[in-house]
């Protein structure tokens, strides 16, 4: 899944306790200012934070993969269970696979 950031993501980020505004489109014109409590950030704070939200996403695409790569949590249990009475490397050397396969940056 591609998740790109916008305005609407960036406020919420800034604002993680809420703002009231009104957003039509996708750029800073569109976006319409109406909670008095707070001050109206500026177009460049919220692509600041755009910015800084895809990147923290971007940078985590390793750790989004491995999750879909590694085996279920019954089957790690299960591989090591047989490990433990086989004298085995079976889920250690499933999960080093896994993290050879996405490594982290």
């Amino acid at each position: 899944m591609n998740i790109v950031f916008d305005i609407c993501n960036a406020l919420a980020s800034l604002y993680p306790e809420g703002a009231n505004y009104i957003q039509e489109g996708a750029d800073y014109s569109g976006l319409t200012w109406t909670d008095g409590s707070k001050p109206k950030p500026s177009a460049a704070k919220i692509n600041t934070e755009v910015i800084r939200l895809q990147a923290e996403y971007d940078s985590q695409k390793y750790a989004r993969d491995r999750v879909s790569a590694y085996a279920s949590v019954g089957d790690q249990l299960d591989m090591m269970m047989k490990d433990a009475r086989d004298g085995t490397t079976t889920h250690q050397t499933a999960c080093e696979l896994v993290k050879s396969t996405y490594p982290k940056p």
